[in-house]
């Protein structure tokens, strides 16, 4: 290993975003290798308004692997942690940083210790696919520091091990993950159905109904259905299948409707299987069912839809409009429905692209308090308000991959010490 001293630190930083399923992974068959029971797909959010920043640093002055999430050191002793930094290590390939007069030869990795640190600009465990983003981002950036010689779909298939929602953050627009067939997992991996300019009149709107983390987490969720619900064998072998395929030509097609009914569909059948389990899983409440009435009026209203919704492991609702005015549209009826309390700030309730309120033609909270009910519910006693319910919305579209970070000034260790900034 050249580089006479010890003082020296490589460090890589990326930018990873989370996805969303729209045919949705529930159940492993395989626990350790985290492989799944069905295929998925998902759209990649725009890393702009909800990604996770992760930096990585190697070098021969650190005693031990260690990781800082959102600023708290947490272990890296869990077999997921393990399972990537062994998968990653064993591809490293030789680097050399001619500026810092350093030479790492493949072999060394295996000696060297990391320091990582990630950060989450959305709540952590909340149904939003935290931890997605973070292994995605954690095995690309690490790919890039090893110089690890694969491709997207194979570094896929080691972010699976961290989580297997992971494998779908390593690409941009419209990700389909392989089940695959292999009993070591070799053939479980994500592929790009569609980049996110292939269809780029969706807009997506996210009611933020409790960042709190969930009672029941995914894996254990996941193990009790698996054990216990009867659903979930139908859903797998019979419904999935045939979902997957059309899902794939809705996209493909870029037709809406088929979209918006197989991903309404597909939700509501994964929070079945959740009740179908033993004991029952709830993780949506009233607010997300409140959500899905809305849409589900409005959507029966026009004939046919102009939202589609999808609920992850949690109770908040990720909704996809048709174009830009459905979701100013959309964005009226939430806010109607679920205005923020009258001390908050617009700025903070609404965030990500503002630029739907002015479409939605609010500039302030008077401007909501003002908004007439929707023609939907004219004739019907006007729907109680649920002021406070949701915690903030976020405006987003589709996005791109993870991106490397040039930028020093972004990264998360300090790049003297290798200790967070």
């Amino acid at each position: 290993m050249a580089g006479e001293s010890q003082k020296w630190i490589l460090t890589v930083t990326a930018q990873t975003p989370t996805n969303i399923a729209v045919i949705k992974y529930w159940g492993k068959r395989d626990e350790t290798l985290i492989l799944p029971v069905n295929d998925s797909i998902s759209v990649t959010l725009d890393p702009t308004h909800l990604c996770t920043t992760t930096t990585v640093a190697v070098s021969p002055s650190f005693d031990s692997d260690r990781m800082w999430l959102n600023g708290k050191e947490i272990s890296l002793s869990g077999g997921r942690y393990q399972n990537c930094l062994r998968e990653i290590r064993g591809r490293a390939g030789d680097v050399e940083d001619k500026n810092k007069g350093v030479k790492i030869a493949k072999e060394d990795w295996q000696k060297l210790h990391l320091h990582i640190a990630s950060y989450n600009n959305f709540p952590t465990a909340a149904g939003l696919a935290s931890s997605a983003a973070g292994f995605a981002c954690l095995v690309f950036a690490l790919a890039k520091l090893m110089n690890v010689n694969e491709d997207q779909s194979k570094l896929s298939a080691i972010a699976r091990q961290g989580s297997g929602s992971a494998c779908r953050s390593l690409y941009g627009g419209f990700v389909k993950w392989i089940m695959g067939k292999d009993d070591k997992g070799s053939d479980s991996l994500a592929v790009q159905l569609a980049d996110e300019k292939h269809w780029d009149d969706l807009v997506i709107v996210i009611a933020v109904v409790s960042s709190r983390q969930k009672e029941t987490s995914s894996t254990t969720g996941m193990r009790d259905t698996v054990e216990t619900s009867l659903l979930l064998q139908h859903r797998a072998k019979e419904v999935v299948p045939k979902r997957v395929l059309q899902m794939e030509e809705a996209i493909r097609n870029r037709d809406f409707t088929s979209f918006a009914q197989l991903t309404c569909a597909d939700s509501n059948q994964f929070h079945a299987v959740c009740l179908d389990t033993s004991p029952p899983i709830f993780y949506m409440n009233d607010t997300s069912h409140r959500i899905i009435s809305l849409v589900e009026k409005w959507n029966r209203s026009e004939g046919t839809p102009q939202v589609a919704y999808t609920f992850d492991a949690g109770p908040n609702a990720v909704m996809i409009a048709r174009n830009r005015k459905t979701a100013g549209l959309l964005l009226q009826r939430l806010l109607f429905n679920f205005p923020p309390n009258s001390d908050a700030d617009l700025n903070d309730f609404v965030i990500g692209d503002k630029s739907i309120l002015q479409d939605a033609g609010i500039q302030g909270l008077k401007d909501i308090e003002a908004l007439p009910p929707p023609p939907e519910i004219k004739d019907n006693i006007p729907s109680k308000k649920s002021r406070g319910d949701v915690s903030y919305f976020i405006c987003t579209r589709l996005g791109k991959g993870p991106v490397l970070i040039s930028d020093e000034s972004l990264a998360l260790l300090n790049p003297e010490t290798g200790l967070p900034k």
